[in-house]
């Protein structure tokens, strides 16, 4: 499968133009970005091409990786579809539910594969625990807490639409990625609430009965940082576990996931209609709390 990658930025360059040049079953076939200077900086030291229009690109590749910002995501990935062409998405799918609508849509009409890249989901051990919960139900409960220190440390991370959309948007798709598989889709966002920073704090009801909770910061304390999932019920505690493996192998696992789906025509789980809902969620805990990061 010929792929292109749609961006320049420090997630594109420490993950995705490795992953993409190394994969087995991949044709790293260009770079475009919004700055030409570093596209071909990175196109070059891949040993592929950069492309100046982003429409050229499309038209010369089966699939794209997006390695951008959500609403830059959202309307290229829509262009994309209608180009027929595979995605592999970053999160969240778009800052706002009618871009994320119209990326689905996009991908409905078109009859195209889609995957959004939920890190946590494309790691062997976080993704076979999340299986067997789902498996087990009879969930009373769960607490997520996703803590970053992009904000409080030296990260290349701290990119201005973090800045503008907060832990919520950045990290709160994570957490939710892990919980609705296991407890149910989100019946409605009970309440939500700003703490230290961008800190907030979310509690959900799912539609099997469970409540939830979702901490989320990106300017927590660097030694306070760290990300943990328990869920309480009739088959007692359990915890999400630590993977041994890197966001590196879980986006070359999200790449297999595209193309299994573009052969076999099946959606997969993390697909845009999913990347929509978690968008939906996100939004409505955003209208709780009365707009951005703060």
């Amino acid at each position: 499968m010929r792929i292109g990658l749609l961006g320049t930025g420090p997630w594109a360059q420490m993950v995705h133009a490795p992953v993409l040049g190394a994969h087995e079953g991949l044709d790293f076939a260009g770079v475009w970005g919004r700055r030409p200077a570093a596209a071909k900086e990175l196109a070059d030291r891949h040993g592929t091409r950069a492309y100046d229009e982003v429409d050229a690109l499309l038209a010369d590749v089966d699939a794209v990786a997006v390695a951008l910002p959500p609403d830059v995501q959202a309307e290229l990935a829509v262009r994309a579809a209608e180009a027929g062409c595979h995605l592999l998405l970053d999160k969240p799918l778009a800052a706002t539910v009618a871009g994320a609508q119209a990326v689905a849509r996009a991908v409905r009409e078109a009859q195209v594969a889609s995957v959004v890249f939920f890190t946590t989901r494309f790691l062997p051990e976080p993704e076979a625990w999340i299986a067997q919960q789902a498996s087990t139900g009879g969930w009373f409960t769960g607490h997520a807490q996703w803590l970053g220190a992009v904000f409080t440390g030296d990260s290349p991370f701290a990119t201005p639409w973090r800045r503008e959309k907060g832990a919520l948007w950045d990290v709160g798709p994570h957490a939710l990625s892990v919980l609705l598989p296991v407890l149910g889709d989100v019946r409605r966002v009970s309440a939500a609430g700003r703490g230290p920073g961008d800190t907030v704090h979310v509690v959900l009801d799912h539609v099997g009965g469970a409540s939830s909770t979702l901490t989320l910061s990106l300017t927590a304390p660097p030694s306070a940082a760290g990300a943990a999932v328990e869920i309480r019920g009739g088959a007692g505690v359990v915890r999400l576990p630590e993977s041994a493996s890197d966001a590196a192998t879980a986006l070359g696992r999200a790449a297999d996931a595209l193309g299994a789906a573009a052969r076999d025509g099946r959606p997969h789980a993390c697909d845009a209609a999913f990347g929509l809902r978690v968008t939906e969620v996100l939004a409505e805990a955003e209208a709780l709390l009365g707009g951005g990061a703060g």
